[in-house]
């Protein structure tokens, strides 16, 4: 009678214990004084500070970084990829005007390198230092023959509280208002499956080719992590009346800023106003795709959309210039139904 292991049967608990040490001191560097418990228990511990709020409303997200993470192990760079993660989680939950608190994290894999998670657990680590908000626990699964060699997914769970009276809605938007763009760093974590297909699949690009359209490696422009806009939106909503904010993510502007029209508004959107980054000017020559299918599939060089009373839009775009934001004023609210027309 054969003697079989844990370990035989591919899953190593020793490798999971090597990770838990690499990660410490990653984790601690996020905490924040409302944290209660050491990273290792069943569950995170925060304490929420009921003194700086009179109603609280915990607002809550949860996503993934979807098929970049093939540009990860294309590039075997796994640093930067939790930065996606946070961003992605939290960019959700600050568009209600909530201030990021705490983050936990999935990740699975066929096979654990200890070294490999590490690396993605300080990008994780990275993101939380730039949102501000607490890594407070995780779960690292190893599941044989799920994934192939080297491969792995991560998911995110964030959370954070806005006071209710000043929580972002999008109520209260009307015909009139301005929208302002904030720009993104580049694709941020949407439309990797189409991106792959036209650049890998069809014009046969590898990760380091060198292109003249970027001025640099295919790869590291793929990689480029998601921007994360806590601070900044913080920072504004301080200071002004942000009456609807949407991050741009999977479907474009064209789907994600009707999520926050209310009946009666549409938006007016002048694509004139900035230039797409190059990465987007690429995928759509390449790929000769049509201006409506690059705007309902990626950001096009906006990460997050504001919309605010048209006499304040001057003012907000140089604050959040001041703020290190690329900022422009690139659009208006009017009568209709919720949808996005393009001048």
């Amino acid at each position: 009678m054969s003697k079989e292991t844990y370990r035989s049967a591919g899953v190593d608990i020793d490798a999971g214990d090597r990770v838990v040490e690499l990660i410490k001191p990653l984790v601690k560097a996020t905490f924040r004084p409302e944290v209660l418990a050491d990273l290792g228990g069943f569950a995170g511990l925060f304490r929420l500070d009921t003194t700086r709020y009179r109603e609280p409303v915990l607002v809550s997200g949860t996503d993934g970084v979807g098929t970049k993470l093939k540009i990860a192990n294309l590039l075997r760079r796994h640093d930067t990829i939790g930065i996606d993660l946070v961003a992605m989680c939290v960019n959700d939950v600050i568009v209600c005007g909530a201030e990021p608190l705490f983050f936990l994290d999935y990740f699975a894999t066929g096979k654990l390198d200890p070294l490999q998670a590490r690396d993605v657990v300080k990008g994780i680590a990275d993101g939380c230092r730039d949102a501000g908000c607490a890594l407070i626990g995780g779960e690292t699964a190893e599941m044989p023959s799920m994934y192939a060699d080297g491969e792995y997914d991560l998911a995110g769970f964030a959370v954070g509280v806005v006071e209710r009276a000043r929580l972002i809605d999008g109520r209260t938007i009307c015909p009139g208002d301005a929208v302002i763009g904030l720009a993104s760093s580049g694709l941020h974590s949407n439309g990797f499956s189409l991106v792959r297909k036209l650049l890998f699949d069809i014009e046969g690009l590898a990760v380091d080719d060198h292109l003249p359209e970027l001025g640099g490696l295919l790869g590291p422009a793929l990689l480029t992590p998601t921007k994360i806009y806590a601070k900044t939106v913080l920072a504004l909503t301080g200071e002004f009346t942000l009456k609807g904010i949407a991050h741009i993510t999977g479907g474009g502007i064209t789907e994600n800023l009707p999520r926050i029209l209310p009946p009666g508004c549409a938006a007016v959107i002048d694509r004139h106003r900035w230039p797409p980054a190059p990465i987007f000017r690429l995928i759509q020559t390449r790929g000769l795709l049509p201006d409506d299918e690059m705007y309902r599939t990626f950001n096009m060089g906006l990460g997050l959309m504001l919309v605010v009373a048209a006499d304040q839009a001057d003012a907000v775009r140089a604050a959040a210039e001041a703020l290190g934001e690329g900022a422009v004023v690139v659009g208006r609210i009017v009568s209709g139904e919720p949808g996005v027309d393009y001048a």
